[in-house]
């Protein structure tokens, strides 16, 4: 099994398709890395030699950002959203949806589920 940038890639699955696994690559990075190696895009992962595989990972290693490094640039750019107060760094900090999406009924993904109902007290009935 090919592992690269920490991700396995899955087997039987042409290279240029098991690349997009890894965060940050594409279907367009992932047939530009392979040209650089030298490698048929419509080969499977499970035919790739170890040379092949480590050619693959120099090249991704030298120029390529990947799953770590880009988890952690989003992950710092919403805390510099949030440090700021814009209205984006709002959004995040309550949960809700950034990008003006409407609320009233289709948030369930941002806001969680329904919170429990809570019964309103019963009326005292006059004697």
């Amino acid at each position: 099994m090919a592992r690269i940038a920490g991700i396995d890639l899955p087997r039987n699955k042409r290279v240029a398709i098991g690349l997009t696994y890894v965060v940050g690559i594409g279907n367009t990075m992932a047939i530009k890395i392979l040209e650089k190696a030298g490698i048929d895009p419509t080969t499977r992962t499970d035919d790739l030699s170890e040379a092949q595989i480590g050619n693959i990972r120099k090249i991704i290693e030298a120029g390529v950002s990947v799953e770590g490094d880009i988890r952690r640039e989003v992950s710092a750019n919403i805390k510099r959203l949030m440090d700021l107060g814009s209205y984006r760094g709002l959004r995040h900090r309550k949960g809700l949806p950034v990008r003006g999406q409407s609320t009233k009924t289709n948030a369930r993904t941002r806001k969680g589920p329904k919170g429990k109902q809570v019964t309103g007290k019963k009326k005292a009935t006059k004697k």
